[in-house]
């Protein structure tokens, strides 16, 4: 192959170089796509606000865990995370992809195992996550949010659990 071959597969496209996005158009669309600040979760954060509540936006939980919510109590040690329902599987709203459909797929069945992990390894140390599927009312999240932060703020005031005979434990 002289180098003008090779220039031209070079500059081929996406799906010629091996890129997950079946074409330039769908790469560009996916990178169009963005992480936070979405409509469902402004709807949201608004309804958790108006309620009284202050949080963290798109932080993470735990520093060493690369994971992040899109809204964080963190003295009330709770997460929670705005799932899309396309993303993370919705079983009412999950579509299959047409085209790359296996590729997409084994992608969602990632994002699902990896938010079982996250949730467990949350919990793990100590905190509530609270997940809300993008198609939810944000009104109702807000209220199961806003339970979950007073639940867990009064865990914390009671203070640790004694142990089961009642005794104190140094």
């Amino acid at each position: 192959m002289d180098g003008d071959e090779s220039e031209a597969v070079e500059k081929g496209t996406m799906a010629e170089r091996g890129s997950w996005a079946s074409s330039d158009a769908v790469r560009a669309s996916m990178q169009a796509n963005k992480s936070r600040d979405t409509k469902p979760e402004l709807a949201l954060r608004r309804a958790v606000h108006a309620r009284g509540l202050r949080y963290r936006v798109a932080a993470r939980p735990i520093k060493e865990l690369r994971r992040t919510a899109d809204l964080v109590f963190t003295k009330a040690r709770v997460a929670v995370f705005l799932d899309g329902c396309f993303w993370h599987g919705c079983p009412e709203h999950h579509t299959v992809a047409v085209r790359n459909g296996g590729y997409w797929a084994s992608k969602v069945e990632r994002n699902r195992t990896r938010d079982v992990d996250t949730d467990q390894r949350l919990a793990e140390a100590g905190w509530a996550v609270v997940r809300v599927w993008e198609h939810e009312d944000p009104i109702q999240a807000a209220a199961r949010v806003e339970k979950t932060v007073a639940e867990a703020r009064r865990a914390q005031q009671r203070g640790p659990a004694l142990p089961s005979d009642g005794s104190k434990s140094d």
